[in-house]
């Protein structure tokens, strides 16, 4: 019997193999450069065609975020274009622990993922076509340590700065799927809603803030090992260009309203995260976090307010992360929006989990209860 294949020398791909028998093979995920966060793979398997795969990754006991192992399944597909779910186990005492991966591939290719990949290439496509539509200015706000562009797309005509950003930690790519689904809206000159909201605001969205980590397959970091969501502080171009880039446009522009978008990987929900504990907090900006994130729990059932995490305490709020710092540096009502890397628990999907098809209409959820908060 001959040996199956196994490659990641792609766009986002990372995986390392130990050993390959037939159909099994045992694999570990290498950690991002200069860095010991590891947990995103991404890779193909050939010689596949209706072959039982048995892929075991271990030493994940280790990994960034051991809890998101149990409960998750692995995202699969073999066009590239739709991508399901593959049965998957965890045992945490195997080998430091070891996800294995069984599938029965119908053709010879195979592609297995933490979450389904958004090449640098789609991201392109992405620019190209938001930039076309009427209306959109494209501005390249810097470049990133290995030379990579960070794009914003510029929309509307009104006086409200809303920010909309992702993938500061590059391996959740549920959030540039997300903002796939916001330029879709947003560029779409028959839907009422987006008329609207480009007559209220002035659109800045930049849809991955970290195109080297993304390209390297990275969880968490940039290219020089560096967690972009900890720099907002003090952002340096040594260290962290790419969130130099976006906070010194914030500076020019002014932000009213902003959304940092991410996965997590242990919390199988929809969920905000807010600006509590911020030196300067106001009653009213708090409120009015409160009344978006009430308007969006109303609006849709892939969004929730049961599962998240804990607020912090007055005067505690961590300034080195985006939401925290946005809402103290300009007042604004600032949030974190965080998608799964498993299924939204009250709403799951048993072929898909959560998917790129659900983190696009999340976006023009989240779109629509924007414009009810402004209308309101």
């Amino acid at each position: 019997m001959t040996d199956i294949q196994i490659n990641a020398a792609f766009d986002s791909g990372n995986i390392a193999v130990t050993s390959i028998e037939g159909t099994r093979a045992t694999l570990t995920i290498p950690k991002d450069k200069d860095s010991d966060f590891y947990q995103w793979f991404h890779f193909r398997v050939s010689g596949c065609e209706g072959r039982e795969l048995e892929l075991r990754i271990t030493g994940l006991e280790a990994s960034a975020y051991p809890q998101g192992w149990p409960g998750y399944r692995a995202c699969v597909s073999e066009d590239r274009a739709f991508w399901g779910r593959a049965d998957t186990s965890y045992d945490k005492s195997e080998d430091g622990g070891t996800l294995t991966i069984r599938h029965a591939p119908v053709g010879d290719l195979c592609w297995f993922a933490y979450f389904a990949p958004y090449s640098h290439e789609r991201h392109c496509d992405l620019v190209a076509e938001a930039a076309l539509a009427e209306g959109v200015t494209h501005r390249t706000l810097g470049h990133s340590l290995d030379g990579r562009t960070i794009d914003c797309l510029i929309l509307g005509d009104g006086g409200t700065h809303v920010w909309l950003y992702a993938r500061q930690h590059p391996g959740e790519s549920m959030a540039e799927w997300w903002m796939e689904g916001a330029l879709e809206m947003l560029c779409d000159e028959a839907d009422p809603i987006a008329r609207k909201l480009r007559q209220l605001c002035r659109f800045h969205i930049v849809p991955n803030c970290n195109p080297d980590g993304s390209f390297r397959g990275h969880l968490r970091t940039n290219a020089a090992g560096v967690n972009l969501n900890r720099e907002w502080h003090e952002p340096t171009a040594e260290r962290s260009p790419e969130v130099l880039a976006i906070r010194n446009a914030m500076d020019e522009s002014g932000v009213d309203f902003a959304m940092d978008v991410h996965g997590d990987e242990a919390i199988p929900a929809n969920f905000l995260a807010g600006f509590e504990g911020i030196p300067s907090w106001k009653d009213k900006q708090g409120a009015g976090y409160k009344r978006y994130r009430d308007l969006l729990t109303r609006r849709t059932p892939d969004f929730q307010t049961l599962m998240g995490y804990p607020e912090a305490g007055a005067g505690k709020a961590n300034l080195s992360m985006s939401t925290n710092q946005v809402a103290e540096r300009f007042a604004a009502v600032a949030m974190t929006l965080e998608m799964p890397f498993k299924d939204h628990e009250p709403m799951p999907d048993a072929a898909q989990g959560w998917s790129p098809e659900r983190c696009k209409l999340l976006a023009r959820d989240c779109l629509g209860a924007l414009f009810e908060w402004l209308e309101d």
